[in-house]
């Protein structure tokens, strides 16, 4: 039994060659058919605040259907217009989904759906090989010094089980064997199935030929508890700058290297504000992660500074986390077969107010060397103007 082959929309890795970002393109807000453009008119030239309002508190938005969840809707709110926040509540909505449709407009939102049905079909089709990975069980999932840590839910408690080997990557043992074992089982079993069934599998990406959307099989809701409560509270507290606080989506997939599988991958950027990046095993050698520097899309191909590089060496069940923007490949495998699971955190508040800013020194590390630079000149100059007014004064 064959299924009709789904347009591919591809959650995409940024390719350094192409120097194209996160991939969002500066659209131009669309008004929902139908809707009398007087609704939102007064608003249409008002600007997001760049920081939230933390003081106001948001509508509920649980009854609202649609492509996003009613949580995105919550926190962007806090990001509104001063004049916007007493609006009724349909004006905000308004407001916020013509924000949100420069990201997707209508010819994607239309592959998107075509891959809903595709989903729709697998799920509807497709038996679990172990139910009980597509639910949340926090102590068979993870380790317990990960767990202890998590509830303690403090920057001490995070930094007592991990290491900074540089600045913003972190690494730290994770997931239990028995999870990982779980996981390698039912990707193994999902690709038999779609083969048997000749079926089109989605690949993860536009780099990786081989490996698993988990999503496209059952596990998105899991994962999503999995982003919300496990990775949200660590990113809040190390990763503010890019959207660590407002993660509100994600893209899972395990990826495969081996002989007769992906042997290395090109120097790139994630389409993700923040990247976890945990390998499930199972024997290898070689297949390092390399990376080097953060940077923006203005300086995504600018040369790397000799203490931005380091080589992460894969250890199963051992975990990586690291801003999307940092720039990182994997180097060839050299025997085995090495399986990471890759779950790729994304903020659509994070990305709509990237666009009201010129430059990024919070976290690019070239945005950080150019101010360094001007702040240099501008001391120099403040000196050369000292030493001439002196000078005048002696002759």
């Amino acid at each position: 039994m064959a299924l009709d082959s789904p347009a591919e929309r591809r959650d995409e890795v940024v390719q350094v060659a192409m120097g194209n970002g996160n991939g969002v393109a500066p659209l131009q807000p669309l008004r929902p058919a139908g809707r009398p453009a007087a609704a939102t008119a007064p608003y249409l030239d008002r600007r997001l605040r760049l920081n939230p309002n933390a003081e106001h508190k948001p509508q509920d938005y649980s009854d609202v259907r649609g492509e996003y969840a009613p949580a995105v809707y919550s926190a962007l709110e806090r990001h509104l217009p001063p004049s916007l926040l007493d609006a009724d509540r349909d004006v905000k909505l308004h407001f916020m989904r013509d924000i949100l449709a420069r990201y997707w407009p209508q010819g994607e939102r239309n592959k998107v759906q075509r891959h809903k049905e595709y989903r729709q079909r697998i799920l509807h089709l497709y038996k679990p090989l172990h139910e009980e990975l597509y639910n949340m069980h926090p102590s068979t999932f993870f380790l317990p010094t990960f767990l202890e840590a998590v509830r303690s839910n403090s920057e001490e408690s995070f930094r007592s089980f991990m290491t900074e080997p540089i600045p913003g990557v972190y690494s730290f043992a994770m997931l239990q064997p028995t999870f990982c074992e779980m996981l390698l089982e039912e990707v193994e079993n999902f690709e038999k199935w779609v083969h048997a069934m000749k079926f089109k599998i989605m690949r993860p990406n536009t780099m990786n030929k081989y490996g698993a959307v988990l999503d496209d099989f059952g596990l998105e809701a899991m994962l999503n508890q999995f982003m919300e409560q496990f990775v949200a509270p660590i990113s809040r507290v190390f990763y503010p700058e890019v959207g660590g606080g407002t993660l509100d989506s994600h893209h899972a997939f395990v990826v495969e290297y081996g002989k007769d599988r992906d042997v290395e991958l090109g120097f790139h950027v994630d389409d993700s504000e923040v990247t976890l990046n945990v390998c499930l095993g199972k024997q290898f050698s070689g297949g390092e992660l390399y990376f080097r520097g953060i940077r923006c899309e203005n300086h995504v191909n600018s040369e790397t500074q000799h203490e931005e590089m380091y080589d992460y060496t894969h250890i199963p069940g051992q975990a990586v986390l690291h801003r999307g923007r940092h720039r990182h490949g994997a180097r060839a495998i050299s025997s085995g077969l090495r399986i990471n699971l890759l779950l790729w955190c994304r903020s659509s508040v994070f990305r709509e107010m990237k666009k009201y800013q010129k430059d990024f020194p919070t976290w690019c590390g070239e945005c950080q060397r150019e101010k360094r630079g001007r702040q240099s000149q501008c001391v120099k100059a403040t000196k050369m103007g000292r030493w001439r007014r002196n000078d005048l004064i002696c002759t």
